[in-house]
């Protein structure tokens, strides 16, 4: 018979034997060596036994043959790895530029295992000689005993009393429970149970579909037997995309399949989940940062064998090992969240599509702001797109209206608020209705602009904003780019430019000085600490114990409260003035999704957008709610500059201490590019100071490479990750790739 080996990957603590060993398979367990599978191996010269991860099987083997060891046995315990979950992560590591170690240790984030949570039962053995013994016990003065005996034998049911309320009630220790089992009176059952992270809600009928919803419901099941693309479900704000989540999910359940609802926020958790819970009871579960260890092992253990079958969660839910995955969903699609910034820097659209392929299941995408990159697959024919066009029930989009502040500021208002939107305020308050003001905050990094005109100081070459230093500079974060900081506008000579900056307890404090008998309710970062925060004020928002709601982009995801009925953006265009291409999409996202939360119930919405450019085509077009117009605007932009997703374009991020060699390192990974790519077929930009271009005292550079094809990128990825490999130079420097820009 014919020798068979395996390729191991060591126990991924082992940061760095980032490389496969071959082990010969012993005969009697060839049938069950597979790729994905835990094998428990000998390793180096001790021949110490740990455990591997098979990424491979062959049967030759470039290892001398009394050099090569065999694998122990196969481990079948619950932290096995499914398969398809190894083979996601093999995907990962290839495309965006990280080691396997890291891209398992994503995939397969608890791997240590965690002692389980028990549960304590304790039930009488005999009824009559616990009658018997209570007497004695009264009888001799055993106190303890006889209050143990006396609540079992009021209180004992068929699933006994817990051990934990029984030592609370009758106030006794665990020896006196030990004593009374070994006189044979009592026994304790003990039984594993999971750590429960979701809050017990009423069970309700699902709600009724509308026309449009049943429609959408019956297109994607149409689509899933014909090509079975990834669908894009393009609704409204309002237009209810999660009551077709929900059916599509209950028709797979039945099946005996499980879902996976990825959501961009932990804000969004509470809502999200309460809905789900109150649809499919303990079926659900959910997955945030804030869960301890031990809870976020349980829920990955508790889907691994069933107990659970929907998962709830941000990116990394997208890893939960159910066993006969059916569905993954990915609510607002669009946001930024969705893209991990530790490596491997992957997407986890991407990555939802890669698995749904090995796993034989389905994705859809929703949105009422589609990202260009899934769009314009859509509208390629590649994924296939779902409208949704009306709002859920008898609700309308909200009136909008553009407040330009440039007039304002003419007029003498200086404050932040207009004076349209103070009248606003005042009237909602009068009407006992609630307001959100949303400050768009998002991505500001020291842009310059002129208050009187509205022009902000961009690079002459990438069309982006330049981003003010502490040293007085104007700098571009993809080229590199410098000029000296302004103290006038050259379009207009005002001198009234410079950064925009005001925070949300700013915002806070005018709210009360001008508006004192509101109830204000402020949802940042300092008021969401701790693993219940943003539940906790979401809560008391939507019971009505605030009248004003103020916040970032967090209040804008996808909330739901009927009585909100004013919507007020806050600057509206600072996110237009980051330093990013995606800077017109990002802003078009935020005030679509901000202008949505008004009028979800049955009174009707007014939305203000606050700007200083008020024609700049990402912000009227988000007023009027019109994204195909956006879309054609932003295409047109990004065709012209070969900017995604009409070209492919790959970040090299460096960082290290040591400024000059990070520098040199960069600079010598340029001229490398040159030598490979003699045509210039890929272009290469920088390198250049990365937006925040020191943390922690690690100074970060980066070059981008622009090219239509994505796969040249990835094989320019391969070649630098092979220069990188045998040149000592870059020992200091840690070398990144960002693959979805």
């Amino acid at each position: 018979m014919q020798t068979s080996y395996a390729d191991v990957i060591v126990d991924i603590s082992h940061e760095k034997l980032d490389k496969t060993f071959s082990y010969r398979i012993p005969s009697d367990l060839r049938d069950r060596v597979l790729p994905g599978c835990v094998v428990s191996i000998p390793f180096g010269a001790g021949g110490r036994v740990i455990r591997g991860y098979v990424v491979g099987l062959s049967t030759t083997c470039s290892v001398p043959a009394d050099k090569i060891k065999e694998i122990r046995e196969v481990v079948t315990d619950d932290e096995t790895v499914d398969s398809r979950l190894v083979a996601l992560a093999a995907w990962m590591s290839r495309t965006y530029g990280s080691t396997t170690i890291q891209a398992l240790k994503t995939v397969i984030p608890i791997r240590k295992k965690i002692a389980g949570k028990q549960n304590k039962q304790v039930f009488l053995v005999n009824k009559s000689e616990a009658e018997a013994y209570l007497q004695v016990s009264l009888d001799r003065h055993f106190k303890a005993k006889a209050r143990v005996l006396e609540a079992l034998l009021k209180e004992e049911g068929e699933r006994g009393v817990s051990q934990q309320d029984l030592l609370k009630r009758t106030g006794v220790s665990l020896p006196v429970l030990k004593g009374l089992a070994d006189l044979g009176l009592i026994r304790i059952d003990v039984s594993d149970t999971y750590r429960k992270v979701v809050r017990d809600a009423q069970k309700l009928p699902p709600d009724q579909l509308t026309e449009d919803q049943e429609e959408a419901v019956r297109e994607i099941r149409e689509e899933w037997q014909d090509k079975d693309r990834p669908v894009l479900l393009n609704g409204i704000t309002g237009s209810g995309k999660t009551l077709v989540y929900m059916q599509l999910i209950s028709d797979l359940l039945k099946e005996g399949r499980q879902a996976i609802v990825l959501i961009p926020e932990i804000a969004l958790t509470r809502q999200t989940v309460l809905r789900f819970v109150s649809r499919f009871g303990d079926q659900v579960s959910f997955l945030h940062s804030r869960l301890s260890q031990g809870e976020r092992y349980d829920q990955m253990k508790a889907a691994r064998q069933g107990a659970v079958s929907i998962m709830v969660g941000p990116r990394s839910a997208l890893f939960t090992p159910f066993p006969n995955l059916g569905l993954i969903v990915i609510d607002e699609e669009h946001e930024s969240t969705y893209h991990s910034e530790q490596m491997p820097r992957y997407h986890a659209r991407e990555t939802a599509v890669k698995r749904a392929e090995l796993e034989g299941a389905h994705v859809v995408f929703g949105s009422a702001t589609p990202s260009l990159e899934v769009s314009s697959r859509a509208r390629e024919g590649l994924y296939r797109e779902v409208r949704l066009k009306n709002r859920y029930g008898r609700s309308q989009l909200p009136s909008t209206e553009i407040i330009d502040m440039r007039e304002e500021l003419a007029h003498g208002n200086r404050s932040i608020f207009s004076d349209r939107l103070r009248d606003l305020m005042e009237n909602r308050l009068n009407k006992k209705e609630q307001i959100m003001l949303f400050l768009n905050r998002r991505g500001y990094a020291g842009c310059v602009t002129c208050r009187t005109c509205g022009r902000t100081i961009k690079c002459p070459h990438c069309d982006v904003s330049l981003t003010q230093h502490a040293n007085g500079k104007l700098v571009c974060h993809y080229c590199g780019y410098q000029q000296d900081s302004l103290t006038e506008c050259p379009s207009c000579h005002s001198r009234q430019i410079g950064g925009l900056t005001i925070g949300t307890e700013q915002v806070e404090d005018l709210v009360k000085r001008d508006f004192p008998r509101a109830r204000v309710l402020r949802m940042d970062a300092d008021t969401t600490r701790g693993k219940e925060g943003h539940a906790r004020i979401l809560a008391a928002f939507d019971a009505g114990e605030a009248d004003i709601l103020i916040g970032t982009q967090m209040i804008v995801k996808g909330h739901d409260f009927p009585k909100v009925t004013l919507v007020g953006v806050l600057m509206a265009d600072l996110s237009l003035n980051e330093s990013d291409f995606r800077s017109s999409e990002r802003t078009f996202e935020l005030i679509t999704q901000a202008v949505g939360r008004a009028g979800r119930g049955e009174r009707a919405g007014t939305a203000i957008i606050q700007t200083y450019q008020p024609d700049h085509f990402g912000i009227t077009t988000a007023a009027a709610q019109d994204y195909d117009a956006f879309y054609q605007n932003e295409m047109a932009f990004r065709t012209i500059l070969g900017y995604p997703p009409a070209g492919s374009m790959t970040a090299i991020l460096g960082s290290s201490t040591d400024q000059q060699q990070l520098k040199t390192g960069m600079e010598y990974l340029k001229k490398y590019i040159g030598l490979f790519d003699p045509t210039n077929a890929l272009e290469a930009i920088g390198p250049a100071p990365q937006s925040v271009g020191k943390i922690k005292d690690r100074y970060r550079e980066v070059i981008y490479i622009r090219n239509k094809d994505r796969d040249r990128l990835i094989k320019a990825k391969d070649l630098i990750e092979q220069y990188l490999a045998i040149n000592p130079g870059f020992a200091g420097i840690e070398i990144q790739f960002d693959m979805n820009l």
